[in-house]
């Protein structure tokens, strides 16, 4: 259209979901390590049963990112952020947008985290085989469809960081 009505409108403040998405990650940056991986294993775990009950989830980004976590010249931060995109993948491939739009806000506070975490593991080549290994695993296991296998494996490397690193409090 045409007149002083007419053209885009900007405003300075977003709305709906996008709104959320963003007040999520600016509070995520103060969440408390323990409560961004325990959110982490109530989501992931969910997303991994919902893509291995899916009859075909579409798994391509997945596969495209594990491959490229198999070059030798990663350094840990490079490795790390194609781990939380690996991450990120599956939760968009299992079609929820509200479990995607909170990975994708948490994101910032995973990332913070695991990369500090990195300093405290000794070995960091034999930790990124590990880690590869587990997330072939994990997609291998939601492609075959075993949900069970899948929740574990999620589960397993989400708390065998956590540990590995050091992040765990200390207990009582």
């Amino acid at each position: 259209g045409s007149g002083p009505h007419a053209g885009a409108i900007i405003t300075a403040t977003p709305q709906g979901g996008m709104s959320a998405l963003l007040r999520l990650q600016v509070a995520a940056q103060g969440f408390p390590v323990d409560d961004v991986v325990a959110t982490r294993l109530v989501l992931e775990t969910a997303v991994a049963e919902a893509l291995a009950n899916m009859p075909d989830p579409s798994l391509d980004a997945a596969h495209a990112i594990l491959d490229a976590m198999d070059a030798d010249e990663l350094t840990p931060a490079e490795f790390l952020v194609l781990d939380a995109q690996l991450l990120l993948a599956l939760a968009e491939a299992s079609g929820n947008q509200v479990i995607a739009a909170t990975m994708a806000g948490l994101r910032t506070a995973i990332e913070s985290y695991v990369l500090a975490g990195v300093e405290r593991i000794p070995d960091w080549d034999a930790a990124a085989t590990r880690l590869r290994a587990e997330h072939r695993a994990i997609v291998a296991a939601v492609a075959s469809g075993d949900a069970t296998a899948a929740r574990t494996f999620i589960h397993d490397h989400i708390t065998g960081y956590y540990a590995a690193a050091a992040l765990s409090r200390p207990s009582a």
